[in-house]
């Protein structure tokens, strides 16, 4: 999700991430599933549901080489190697997260499988044509740059590679900070979802698969919400990551989405 070149990184400033997993996660020789880490290890709306969903709809399979671009700690790049079968390479801004990727990958056993890499959104070094499938999930909206962020993706993609994106996107009003993405309005870059695809239609992509996410993500804020009024976390969650006030930042996320101040654009677009 780290992947800012415009002063929202420090937003997102990874320090001890691996000592806080381990202190959180237990012994060292206990294997852990990408399933009892989603809690923790996926910065998006709806979490692994989505991660699933993109990875369905941009028909990655065993053959694609995959970048997930602002990866975070690794969950998405870890659960689509294991349920598509394929190998993932993610970057990511924040050498912290890029750190814990690979802790918790070992852990999983899939270090094999994934690769982190610490870089940025807007100068990959990768060469042109690496890729079949570039992955952005909630990271878009730390860019202001956007042409240069969608032209970098197009050039990684090889000729009829996919872009598979799933984003915040502005609603109708003002967000309300702190946010997950965002601790103030100056270190947000949100778009409308019309702006996202006419500036990665200038990039040369064209839209295969185009969905607004909002409802799903409006049911999924208020179950979060009301769960949270009446239990505790059972596992932990992303304050392990984030910090201990990202209860708070989680709450905004909500009521942006539940008062439409955001919405939630889930999108495929082909390179050509």
């Amino acid at each position: 999700m780290t992947q800012d070149l415009n002063g929202a990184g420090e937003h997102y400033a990874a320090t001890g991430v691996v000592e806080r997993l381990r202190a959180a996660l237990g012994p060292e020789d206990r294997p852990l599933t990408t399933r009892e880490l989603g809690a923790m290890d996926q910065f998006h709306t709806r979490g692994h549901a989505a991660t699933a969903e993109l990875a369905e709809l941009a028909a990655i399979g065993p053959a694609d080489r995959v970048l997930d671009l602002g990866c975070g700690i690794g969950g998405p790049a870890r659960l689509i190697a294991e349920t598509r079968g394929c190998r993932v390479v993610g970057v990511d801004l924040s050498e912290g997260f890029v750190e814990a990727a690979r802790y918790l990958s070992s852990r999983t056993g899939q270090q094999e499988r994934v690769e982190f890499h610490g870089g940025s959104a807007l100068a990959l070094d990768f060469v042109d044509a690496s890729f079949d499938v570039v992955l952005l999930q909630h990271v878009a909206m730390n860019i202001a740059d956007r042409s240069r962020l969608y032209r970098e993706i197009r050039r990684v993609l090889a000729p009829g590679g996919r872009f598979a994106s799933y984003d915040v996107v502005r609603g109708d009003g003002e967000p309300r900070y702190p946010a997950p993405w965002a601790r103030a309005a100056g270190d947000s870059f949100l778009l409308d979802a019309q702006a996202t695809r006419e500036a990665v239609e200038a990039a040369g992509l064209r839209v295969r698969v185009w969905r607004d996410d909002t409802v799903a993500a409006r049911s999924w804020a208020a179950q979060l919400k009301a769960a949270a009024s009446t239990s505790r976390p059972t596992t932990p969650g992303l304050g392990v990551v984030m910090g201990p006030d990202f209860a708070v930042l989680a709450g905004n996320h909500a009521r942006n989405l539940l008062e439409g101040r955001v919405g939630v654009l889930m999108a495929v677009f082909e390179a050509v």
